[in-house]
């Protein structure tokens, strides 16, 4: 996972005090994994003012649920004594479930959820030092991935549907403890 980038300032709160308040603000469709350990929230900063700005990304375009995030962020903040709180929406580079946290994966599994079961960027490929987001290439289209099922562990599993409860989702069951699950998929 990219961890949010975290610049404290001297006035007001810290952004790594910050940080760990949006770590309790669950997602909204999801809400045993927090914004910060799905990797929504990109960065935090304290400005001189004393207001904070928070960048935030998408899971993906059009995602329904990112002005009820919007609204939590700047709810949990002011209820801490955060008078400004500045929205910044980033969209590039695009969100991506590597940037989920191994925390929150785990989360997933605990819910009944499995996690993603590969990463998507392909990282081999760069070069030693500096190399740049833009020379990261995406793997060709990899064949399905091996699913474990979070209630018993068995890979001897298969999807059922695309499309789980959520558009990030897909449904998968268990051949062996016979269970459906949900699956979040690779982004």
């Amino acid at each position: 996972m990219n961890a949010p980038a975290v610049a404290a300032a001297n006035a007001g709160a810290h952004a790594e005090q910050i940080l760990a308040w949006l770590g309790e603000v669950p997602d909204p469709e999801i809400p045993v994994i927090s914004i910060v350990d799905l990797g929504i929230v990109r960065g935090v900063r304290v400005a001189a003012d004393g207001g904070c700005d928070v960048t935030i990304t998408p899971t993906y375009s059009g995602c329904p649920a990112m002005q009820v995030i919007a609204d939590a962020i700047t709810d949990a903040l002011h209820a801490r004594g955060v008078a400004t709180v500045r929205l910044h929406n980033q969209l590039s580079p695009a969100w991506t479930t590597d940037w989920m946290s191994e925390a929150g994966k785990a989360a997933l599994r605990g819910y009944g959820i499995a996690p993603p079961a590969r990463q998507v960027i392909d990282t081999s490929g760069l070069r030693a030092g500096g190399a740049a987001l833009a020379a990261v290439s995406r793997r060709a289209a990899p064949a399905a991935p091996r699913v474990a099922c979070p209630r018993c562990g068995s890979t001897h599993t298969e999807i059922t549907s695309q499309f789980g409860s959520t558009p990030c989702k897909a449904l998968y069951k268990c051949l062996d403890c016979r269970e459906p699950f949900d699956y979040f998929k690779c982004h």
